[in-house]
């Protein structure tokens, strides 16, 4: 069997779960166009914070690069760029072009392309491989192999990681490509689901954050009718999961990079077949209103428990969820800003940020620069914010808590 040499493009929450799994077994490249993250990866710091130091570690010949002439030798290629929503909310294939583009500058005879970028149906078999068609090399449709394995990486969850997770594999080929793919995919995953249905792999991936969104939607909603009509929400959550089959969602900020975007991807495809679908994006408008509406809430306790003009408010926890340091359509950072905006003293902090990011959106990570405040706003619950809230809860200070994480 020819000898394999992968190469990930992409090497974010996705893309470097994947490159770490297979550094021990092959001489990988890991490849970025974002150099201060390569830069950053071969110091050995995460800024996901998701590795330590020892994880990061390169072994054997592998190597983390941002120039495209260290691709070239590489004969399997797994992209896991990411696929964001236009304005308009059409999906935007922008980076999905690029990695493409420059796989098709080395394609080769035989070389294999996996895409684990959330997307549409037929994205893989008709935009993806018509770039790689273009390739300068005159390799044809059948000399090369494409597939697509949906992910399903939860940032900040140590048990269902990429290793523990089932991963499915959807590609169409002979015994000898299939046993290439099974050689990668098993130093990833634990377990594989096979799939010979590319379109089907695709959509089943939509399917799962749809389903999630329409769900923590629904929730949200019941929230906000509780609160207009001053029915106790959590004791109606209390009462109603004693039924058996009662499916257990808590309401929430939805942001990150998956749920506020794929129900986008699921309705286009739909109405690129003529058919507008009904429930797909009913979700989106709702936890979308969820800004406001947390906003507004809290706006109003501010003023109900402190009128000092010379009053110092914190919003604690910025991520768009817990225990992860991604601010990707974080509704916590849109809600921090607008408090900031009205009531100019407001101090953003999140103990799991990276420094750096903390700087450069203009927040703390440093505990002791706001354990003056006289009103802190818990957004999201890191674990790592019980110690702090701690320290609080045994002073003066007002808590204002929207989703009742410490509410008694």
């Amino acid at each position: 069997m020819k000898k394999i040499f992968p190469c990930i493009i992409g090497l974010g929450y996705v893309g470097l779960p994947v490159f770490i799994s297979l550094k021990k077994k092959f001489n990988i490249v890991g490849y970025d166009i974002n150099k201060s993250r390569i830069n950053d990866l071969k110091n050995l710091k995460d800024t996901n914070n998701e590795f330590n130091k020892k994880e990061l570690k390169i072994e054997n010949k592998s190597k983390l690069t941002s120039d495209p002439k260290d691709i070239k030798n590489c004969n399997f290629f797994i992209v896991t760029v990411p696929t964001p929503i236009k304005k308009n909310n059409n999906p935007d294939l922008k980076y999905i072009k690029s990695a493409f583009s420059l796989i098709s500058k080395n394609l080769k005879k035989n070389d294999i392309i996996f895409l684990e970028s959330t997307v549409y149906p037929e994205t893989t078999e008709i935009f993806c491989k018509n770039i790689l068609l273009k390739n300068k090399n005159s390799v044809l449709g059948n000399e090369f192999t494409i597939g697509y394995s949906s992910e399903r990486i939860n940032p900040g969850d140590k048990e269902h990681n990429v290793k523990n997770i089932n991963k499915v594999v959807a590609i169409e080929a002979d015994e000898n490509i299939t046993n290439r793919v099974k050689l990668i995919y098993k130093e990833i995953s634990k377990k594989i689901i096979f799939s010979k249905k590319i379109r089907e792999a695709e959509l089943s991936k939509l399917v799962e954050n749809t389903q999630r969104d329409l769900n923590i939607s629904l929730m949200n909603e019941i929230m906000i009718v509780c609160k207009k009509t001053n029915i106790n929400f959590y004791e109606v959550m209390r009462l109603a999961k004693t039924k058996w089959n009662f499916l257990n969602f808590s309401p929430g900020l939805v942001g990150g990079h998956c749920l506020p975007v794929d129900p986008y991807y699921l309705s286009y495809f739909a109405k690129k077949s003529n058919y507008n679908t009904k429930i797909t994006l009913a979700g989106r408008e709702t936890n979308n209103f969820m800004t406001n509406f947390i906003f507004e809430s809290i706006d109003k306790e501010i003023r109900k428990k402190i009128k000092a003009i010379d009053k110092k408010i914190t919003v604690v926890g910025l991520t768009y969820k817990p225990n992860v340091s991604d601010i990707r359509n974080s509704l916590a950072l849109k809600i921090f800003y607008k408090l900031k905006k009205k009531h100019g003293n407001v101090i953003g902090f999140d103990p799991v940020l990276d420094q750096k990011i903390a700087k450069r959106i203009n927040i703390t990570s440093n505990f002791n620069q706001i354990k003056n405040s006289n009103i802190i706003i818990v957004l999201v619950n890191h674990k790592i914010l019980k110690k702090h809230i701690k320290f609080f809860l045994k002073t003066n200070t007002k808590m204002i808590d929207p989703f009742n994480y410490y509410s008694t």
